[in-house]
């Protein structure tokens, strides 16, 4: 694991390629994380209905020396509210409703400030030379990259987007080699995605990857890749995507955008300027 990496962000972003027994040991992890640091082996294992030797695996899979390196890495992110989850009680909607609002600013606060700088140059570049920039993305994570469309047209940079893969492959036929396509995926495993991204290499286009998994086969298929954090559970042990991190970092991208080169405002005035007529 990289030494800067939050070992929860971690956590979160692997747990739908996990097996069964690292999923336990995770859930427990991230439901007390701070407990967790004051554990034994023994006492993990137990806690997860796993064996002592399931909780090395654990550890070995995350690519951690062993049990003590977790703990030293939960350490240092028990103090900080935004590095784990917190419950979403109905019986109590204001703490729920308190609780959601952390979560929503802890997956904020990690996904800008994990983004290395060089990465974010270099895709800065990339979108703002390129001649076309097509956002692609599957299922209910198409809304980002509808935003995302609407966001960089606004700043005068032509950009397209289709919800039915099958049109957005096509389009991505027609590219040429100074265009650019950027791909938007939960787990980085979209079968459709991927076959995407081979097709853009194919002709010579380079490619963003916006996942949740810095080991995603996108992400790294992808030529450069942006992970989000994300502070999601449902029914204990389901994980999924969220459209605030990813809207994030196209939030993100949109304004360091718009930072660089101040003249595209005045696009954004002019689009404003059309489409006022269509409000009351």
């Amino acid at each position: 694991m990289e030494d800067n990496k939050n070992i929860v962000d971690v956590l979160y972003s692997s747990v739908n390629k996990m097996t069964q027994s690292d999923k336990k040991i995770t859930q427990v992890i991230l439901q007390n994380p701070a407990a967790v640091v004051n554990y034994t082996i023994s006492e993990l294992a137990t806690q997860a209905q796993v064996s002592e030797a399931s909780v090395s695996r654990f550890c070995k899979n995350l690519s951690l020396s062993g049990f003590h390196q977790l703990k030293i890495d939960l350490a240092k992110v028990v103090s900080d509210d935004t590095s784990y989850y917190k419950n979403v009680d109905y019986d109590d909607l204001q703490a729920a409703l308190a609780s959601i609002k952390d979560n929503k600013v802890a997956e904020i606060k990690n996904t800008l400030t994990k983004i290395p700088t060089k990465n974010v140059e270099k895709i800065l570049k990339l979108i703002e030379n390129a001649r076309i920039l097509q956002v692609a993305a599957e299922g209910n994570t198409f809304p980002v990259a509808a935003d995302a469309a609407y966001r960089f047209n606004q700043l005068g940079i032509l950009t397209i987007s289709a919800e039915s893969w099958q049109t957005a492959i096509a389009q991505t036929l027609n590219l040429q080699a100074n265009d650019v396509l950027l791909v938007i995926s939960n787990s980085g495993e979209s079968r459709a995605l991927l076959k995407q991204v081979k097709v853009a290499h194919q002709g010579g286009l380079k490619v963003i990857a916006l996942t949740n998994r810095a080991d995603s086969p996108l992400g790294l298929a992808a030529d450069l890749h942006l992970t989000t954090a994300v502070r999601q559970r449902v029914l204990q042990s389901e994980y999924y995507f969220s459209r605030v991190a990813a809207m994030t970092a196209v939030e993100a991208l949109f304004l360091l955008l718009l930072a660089k080169n101040k003249k595209r405002l005045e696009n954004i005035k002019q689009h404003e300027n059309l489409i006022s007529d269509e409000k009351l």
